[in-house]
């Protein structure tokens, strides 16, 4: 009996930690939420009117609608480019060691650092356009990042440069456990290395596409430290995203119970894409 418990004893206090400051502190944002709060808690019961301030704010539904172009780009770009090295990867090329590592990098830098990195690179003063005129290309123009039609692509960007690196290592993976044996038959019934990609692999990778499906949206619903150092939200709040004006709300604008009510919304969000990831997982095991 010491022997089956002293692991759980072992153990308890970080789950109850872990418990308290993760669980405890969401069902603590969803009251505040539901509360008075502005400046300070206020632990005053409102309903959902907060919910209804949160929907009928204009910066939220730019946020919301950044978010929808920033997850779609941010996503599908990161999949593609990252699978398209992974298969570049996976034909044995020369000094694949250094290229992984080359490619695997960005994702080293916290996002504050791309932020930095793109700003610098972006800056209509500083970075291409300055580069390429100098270059005698004195007509060429690239100001996205003082557009605000056009700073969320450059969001869109960074966060690419950074996260087809770790796509890559994910579908590389995925291909380097595929049984070498189904890709010789492939070969000897005349099949092309294109359509054995096409036809034969790539559907294979179901499950790394799903598992990788998941990593990389929660990083696009969460997105924050990488918009605040490329762009601060502006110019104005044309890339503000959810986290961002949570962020806003509730610790610059002094409204913290909008900034609980998008926090809330954010989490049910995660949870719609997480909580049928976790039930497939489950039910598979069963």
């Amino acid at each position: 009996m010491r022997a089956a418990l002293l692991p759980k004893l072992v153990i308890a206090p970080s789950f109850v930690l872990s418990f308290l400051f993760i669980y405890g502190l969401m069902a603590w944002n969803g009251y505040l939420s539901l509360s008075a709060s502005t400046l300070l808690p206020n632990y005053e019961y409102v309903g959902f009117e907060q919910y209804g301030e949160l929907f009928e704010s204009e910066r939220w539904w730019v946020a919301a609608k950044n978010l929808g172009i920033f997850g779609g780009l941010f996503i599908g770009g990161s999949m593609a480019l990252g699978l398209l090295l992974a298969i570049l990867l996976d034909q044995k090329v020369r000094a694949e060691g250094l290229l992984r590592t080359i490619y695997l990098y960005p994702m080293a830098l916290s996002f504050i650092v791309t932020g930095t990195a793109w700003k610098w690179i972006l800056n209509p003063g500083l970075g291409i356009e300055h580069l390429m005129q100098q270059w005698g290309f004195t007509t060429f123009e690239f100001g996205w990042l003082v557009d605000a039609d056009m700073a969320i692509y450059c969001v869109v960007i960074a966060g690419i440069w950074q996260s087809a690196g770790f796509v890559m290592a994910l579908f590389l993976a995925g291909l380097r456990g595929i049984d070498d044996s189904i890709i010789k038959a492939a070969q000897v019934d005349g099949a092309s290395l294109p359509r054995i990609y096409w036809r034969i692999l790539i559907p294979t990778l179901r499950p790394v596409f799903f598992s990788t499906l998941m990593v990389v949206s929660h990083l696009a619903i969460k997105s924050f430290d990488l918009v605040m150092a490329l762009t601060a939200g502006g110019p104005g709040y044309a890339t503000d995203l959810p986290a961002t004006y949570m962020y806003t709300m509730a610790f610059s604008r002094g409204q913290i119970g909008l900034g609980a009510a998008s926090a809330t919304i954010m989490l049910a969000t995660v949870a719609a894409i997480v909580v049928p990831y976790l039930y497939s997982e489950l039910r598979v095991r069963k």
